[in-house]
This record gives C-alpha cells, structure tokens and sequence, in this order.
C-alpha cells in the first residue's frame, strides 16, 4: 500500500541528525507494515499531482498554527476535502489532526489554557494510551461527520474519526523519549521554567502506549484497503 507523507513541518536542526525529520519518523513508526512512502513537503507548496496518486495520506506534525496565515494552508485544506470527498483514507497527527478538523468544517484555536507537553495520559473508552503529546493549539469545535474518539482534561478532542476514510490524533505517536527531551531543550523558551520542569519530569523510561496506536493505524488504512478492493470487485463484475 503507496502512502504520501504530507510533511507540514521541520524538526528542529539540531535535532534532525540523530532522530530524523518528522516523515522520516513516521517511516521509521510504520516500518514492516506492508507500506511504500513517498514525502510531499507541502510547507514548502510541493504538492502531490492529485489525491488517488497514492493509497492513502498521513498529515504530520508542525510548529505552525492551521488558523495561520501562511500561503500552503488554503490548498492543504482543498487537498483534504478532496480527499475526504474521494474516499482517500487520511490520517493526521497533532498539527494533521487540527488541519483536518479545519479543513472539514471545524475550529482550531491558539488554546488559553496553554501547553500540554510531554508524557500524556489520553483516554479512548475504557482504555488509557499513555503517549509524547506537544501542543498548544487544539481542536475546540468538530466537523459535523467527525466522532470523537479520544480525550484528556486538558483537551476534549484529541482523537476525531470521520467514518471509514479519515483518522486523526492529537499526540505525537512518532515522537519518543528521547526526542521529546531533546524537543524540550531546543524549544525550551516557548515554558516557563516551572512547567519546562514538568514537562522534563514527566519524561521517564517507563514505555509508550505507541504500539497500540500504530495498531490502530495500520488497521485503518488496511481496512480502507479492503474496501477499496471490495468496490472495485463490484464494479467489474
């Protein structure tokens, strides 16, 4: 299964060496899975040729904001309706979860609340993930096809599922320990010191519920897989 990396965003410089740019981790997440990747770097206005160019689509990470006014926003949000409307599956993560819910008719804000960094706990059910989440910005309305799926106090819609065809998650299922705490030196200005100690404490070696969420992932987009297999087998015959 051909799927695109539309890149939204850099990992810091110094950074980059030793983990990797961000579609780069999610190679490295989804290793082994059956996938082919290719990155589209659309911060910088590269675009695929069209939606049905590859299997399916995952929207990454970014230090940008989706209400930001930046030239390569307005075509990424007409290239996620398009694919929404085509049935290309899509799946975001963080600022991809947000840019998504934008796109299809939701609203994102610079939250007031502030930062939620580091070890998280998200609730999905009767199940708690325990995953790297980083972000200020959050989701604060839904689109109206959009379910909830996952939540934690400080943010109620950190997971929004849009029926068969598009997932997304605020937490970073492709950061690891290690990174996070070299995220946190690199842009250690954005706290304060009390809660860059937080976010510093909370970074221990206990493991990551990320298997479970890569789970989830390849079980989404091979599932849409079957789908489109399926219709295409009703149609030619």
């Amino acid at each position: 299964m051909k799927i695109g990396i539309l890149q939204t965003g850099h990992a810091p410089d110094e950074l980059i060496g030793k983990h990797g740019d961000y579609d780069q981790m999610f190679v490295r997440l989804l290793a082994g899975l059956g996938f082919e990747f290719e990155t589209f770097p659309v911060l910088h206005n590269e675009f695929p040729e069209s939606v049905t160019s590859k299997d399916g689509w995952i929207v990454t990470g970014s230090k940008h904001g989706a209400y930001e006014d930046h030239d390569w926003i307005p075509p990424l949000e007409n290239f996620i309706r398009e694919s929404f409307a085509k049935n290309v599956p899509m799946a975001g993560f963080c600022f991809g979860h947000q840019i998504m819910a934008q796109a299809l008719g939701g609203k994102v804000v610079k939250f007031d609340g502030g930062w939620a960094a580091g070890r998280t706990d998200y609730r999905m059910g009767d199940e708690t993930l325990t995953m790297i989440g980083w972000h200020q910005d959050q989701v604060v309305e839904i689109p109206p096809m959009a379910t909830p799926t996952m939540e934690t106090d400080f943010c109620r819609y950190a997971g929004l599922s849009y029926g068969s065809n598009a997932m997304s998650w605020q937490p970073h299922p492709e950061f690891t320990t290690e990174f996070a705490k070299g995220l946190l030196a690199a842009r250690y200005s954005v706290f304060d010191d009390a809660q860059a100690k937080q976010v510093a404490d909370s970074l221990t070696d206990e493991p990551l519920s990320t298997p479970k969420l890569v789970e989830m992932v390849r079980d989404f987009f091979m599932a849409a897989k079957q789908g489109a297999t399926s219709q295409g087998t009703k149609e030619a015959s």
